[in-house]
């Protein structure tokens, strides 16, 4: 059976920092692309970032040069590192492996996609 499992969210202050983890089991990560988004409530899901298998990075526009997305291949877990947090950025972050990917295009659709962990931007 395969689980994604994520951690690290919180309550954080504005400009804070959070590393969110992504733990699989039932899969290994470094033979497909991973992706992370999130959905903000009352909102549709958004797409954060995504990493494919050759380690090539990728990001949403919102997020770009504040969010940075690694793989630890020997743990089998996909991080996702959270700076100079705002209050938009407050959502449920999923991480989930998507139907397909090539270069910098991830499917929306998930093959396998974790329960979430939660992240609130506050003061």
């Amino acid at each position: 059976e395969v689980q994604l499992v994520e951690s690290g969210g919180a309550l954080v202050q504005p400009g804070g920092s959070l590393r969110l983890s992504c733990a699989a089991s039932g899969i290994t990560l470094r033979n497909y692309c991973v992706t992370w988004v999130r959905q903000a409530p009352g909102k549709g899901l958004e797409w954060v970032s995504g990493i494919n298998g050759p380690g090539g990075k990728y990001y949403g526009e919102s997020v770009k040069g504040r969010f940075d997305i690694s793989a630890d291949t020997a743990k089998n877990t996909v991080y996702l590192q959270l700076n100079s947090l705002k209050t938009e950025d407050t959502a449920m972050y999923y991480c989930q492996v998507p139907t397909f990917c090539t270069g910098g295009t991830f499917s929306q659709m998930p093959l396998y996609r974790g329960q979430g962990t939660q992240v609130t931007i506050s003061s």
